[in-house]
């Protein structure tokens, strides 16, 4: 086996390893979830649609919802098709429907939340007279300035009147279950999905504080800048500080799930394999150039699971790992050293490519082609720059979603 297909099928079994279908059949039984009362279900998140098949194999709910990025005929119940990475109509239509669902359980009755990455924008209820288009205007200038997700959604739980802990709060004194899979390094609950059903430790000042480090007050609507230092003045209620009072909470997947998978595989063909980090992050090109440069044995497959960001500059395409590609292929030019990195939900930034797989052979084969590396990464253009080398990973929509892989083997 030559070294890209043996990281693309590692890639792919980290992929199957956190299958959220079968993780939440097994969550659900480990709970001891049944249908003696009556339960509803709210499915959020890249992940959402195999997770409500999934728990439709252990309980069998008298209604739910499915919030999605696109529509699905298998879904076992309604699907909202809303918007990612930024929200839309379908995302305000999905979080008032997942809201309106957990305000009409009664006390005897149970609320399963099925919550995965991408939910932040997929469930998007503007709070305070503020509207779509500024949540649309605000998330944007986040993805773009390079803060992380946790800084992100720091900004988006004060926006929103489902996130930080109110969705839970919509619930009542119902029985709440939430099932996560993160995708987020460290799984931060109340970060994950901007933790719609659990206590939110970061406040108005937080996000304002974000607001400032990124210099974002120009980039971002008037009227959001306003209702969050209105926050910061105690003029509008913080996020949910308590927690629900009968809340069961259980991650079932995540980065380091997916890494221990992809490195199993490895060491099943008889190579040696070795998990660096599960918590990767900074700058994508930066994080590149320390991962492929990191000391391995010869022939040893280094993996790495984390979520790095792009601070955008350029007008090109592509997403944090296609620009950690890029930025590898530069460094290793010339070397025997093969780099992959790949977001297990398929998608990278705004293409159809889960991320890029790169070689020593790459730089050449983009000149071959007419095109320059540098220019490309300077322009944040890696998409048009992998096509041409042949080097994209293109899996499509995995239905699963625990962030990124990285994998790197020297000859």
């Amino acid at each position: 086996m030559d070294d890209r297909t043996l990281l693309l099928d590692a890639f792919r079994a980290g992929i199957a390893g956190v299958d959220p279908e079968v993780a939440t059949v097994r969550a659900a039984k480990r709970l001891g979830l049944s249908s003696r009362h009556r339960t509803v279900v709210i499915a959020a998140g890249k992940a959402a649609i195999a997770m409500s098949r999934g728990i439709t194999n252990v309980v069998m709910p008298a209604d739910g919802v499915v919030v999605a990025p696109g529509a699905a005929a298998d879904a076992p119940f309604p699907v909202v098709a809303a918007g990612h990475p930024v929200p839309n109509e379908g995302s305000v239509t999905g979080a008032y429907r997942a809201l309106g669902l957990a305000e009409s359980a009664g006390p005897d009755d149970t609320v399963i939340c099925l919550i995965s990455g991408g939910a932040s924008a997929l469930l998007a209820a503007p709070a305070g007279g503020l509207s779509l288009e500024d949540l649309q205007t605000t998330n944007a200038a986040l993805l773009e300035c390079g803060a992380d997700v946790v800084e992100t959604n720091t900004v988006r739980k004060h926006l929103s009147a489902i996130k930080g802990g109110r969705l839970a709060a919509a619930a009542g004194r119902s029985r709440l279950v939430t099932l996560v899979l993160s995708d987020i390094v460290g799984d931060p609950l109340d970060a994950i999905a901007s933790g719609p059903t659990v206590p939110d430790p970061t406040t108005f000042d937080d996000a304002v504080a974000v607001v400032d480090r990124y210099d974002l007050r120009e980039r971002i609507p008037e009227p959001v800048v306003v209702y969050l230092e209105k926050g910061r003045a105690g003029g509008v209620a913080e996020t949910r500080i308590e927690p629900h009072p009968r809340h069961e909470v259980e991650i079932i997947g995540s980065g380091t799930v997916a890494a221990e998978a992809a490195a199993s595989f490895v060491r099943s063909h008889g190579i040696r394999s070795r998990i660096v980090s599960t918590h990767h992050t900074g700058e994508a090109r930066k994080a590149a150039v320390a991962a492929v440069d990191t000391l391995s044995e010869v022939g040893e497959v280094l993996v790495f699971a984390g979520e790095t960001t792009v601070t955008v500059t350029g007008s090109g395409k592509g997403g944090r790992n296609q620009e950690a590609a890029l930025a590898a292929a530069i460094e290793i030019d010339g070397r025997p050293i093969t780099f992959l990195a790949g977001g297990t939900d398929g998608i990278d930034g705004p293409t159809d490519a889960a991320g890029g797989i790169v070689d020593g052979g790459t730089i050449d084969r983009g000149r071959s082609a007419g095109i320059d590396a540098l220019t490309a990464l300077q322009n944040n253009d890696a998409n048009t720059y992998l096509d041409a080398t042949g080097d994209l990973v293109v899996t499509g929509p995995t239905g699963t979603n625990v962030a990124d892989l990285w994998l790197v083997k020297r000859r």
